[in-house]
């Protein structure tokens, strides 16, 4: 019996800061990824999950590939190497508003150069730029990593443009098969996870420099109650001068750190969120295992 459903796993691979996240949040309609203008935003692969009448697309969401200075960016180029041989279909998410740079073409030399999985060219930003003889130069900048021909599709991850002609895209190249997952489910993360996301979204957001990429979150405890959801989490620093930066005059900034995360939890949990949050020293932790593996960094096939 022919199945006449399409199901498969879509991988999302680009360089930091061109909108892999964005782009995920915008095709499934609804924010499962935190996003912001830093790099290293996103630390782990994310699985959004798309039900539509044609079938479903497991979208896998991972870090901006860069060349690691430590432990932690070993880890982040891993769970995108890592996602690359289970998908069906990858989308190389490239910033069309620029040409071709080094980090794309180290992306292609050594993770996309070898790879039989088909591959998806999608420029992002281009509407960013009014001369479209500047977004077909970039165009040519970006198709001359490859060898051969690869088919591209144009979009604005930030307000949806393209996103029907992208999707009939990805769905003529998946294989047929059932749905994996309930019509209902968009994401396999848990709320411990997502409540981790969502603090440190806000950290990045409400600081600067060298303090959102020296932040983990460790959820202690998460209690789950009819009416409300108690939520104990620690954000752990490098450095005894970023505690002092993150905690702010009067304990200000963490109280806002706080506040805009708990007002989040609530939309997502739908009821009212008690959230404590602590600050605590753990030195150089992006470069000891032991505590990559205690922050939930370690990949999956390590």
């Amino acid at each position: 019996m022919l199945c006449d459903m399409k199901c498969g796993f879509v991988t999302i691979i680009g360089r930091p800061n061109v909108g892999k996240s964005t782009l995920l949040n915008q095709i499934l309609g609804q924010k499962i990824v935190i996003t912001t203008d830093k790099a290293q935003t996103t630390r782990k692969r994310i699985k959004g999950i798309l039900t539509e009448p044609e079938g479903q697309v497991v979208f896998v969401d991972t870090p901006g590939v860069h060349r690691p200075l430590n432990k932690l960016g070993e880890f982040l180029v891993d769970e995108a190497k890592f996602a690359v041989p289970d998908a069906d279909l990858i989308l190389f998410l490239v910033d069309g508003s620029e040409p071709a740079g080094k980090g794309d073409k180290w992306i292609v030399e050594n993770l996309l150069k070898e790879t039989k999985i088909p591959i998806l060219l999608v420029m992002n930003k281009v509407d960013k730029v009014k001369n479209q003889q500047k977004v077909d130069e970039n165009l040519i900048s970006y198709k001359l990593l490859f060898d051969e021909n690869i088919p591209i599709v144009k979009v604005s991850a930030k307000t949806g443009r393209n996103k029907d002609t992208l999707l009939a895209n990805i769905f003529k190249k998946l294989p047929d098969g059932e749905k994996l997952y309930p019509d209902d489910v968009v994401t396999e993360e848990t709320m411990r996870s997502v409540a981790e996301e969502i603090i440190r979204e806000k950290i990045l957001l409400n600081t600067q420099d060298e303090i959102p990429h020296s932040v983990a979150i460790k959820i202690d405890k998460y209690e789950e109650k009819e009416d409300i959801d108690r939520i104990y989490a620690t954000i752990f620093r490098e450095q005894k001068s970023q505690k002092g930066i993150l905690i702010g005059k009067g304990g200000a900034l963490l109280k806002k750190v706080g506040t805009e995360a708990r007002l989040e939890l609530e939309n997502i949990v739908e009821k009212k969120v008690f959230l404590a949050l602590e600050v605590k020293v753990e030195k150089d932790w992006r470069k000891k295992d032991k505590l990559l593996k205690n922050f939930g960094y370690v990949s999956e096939e390590k």
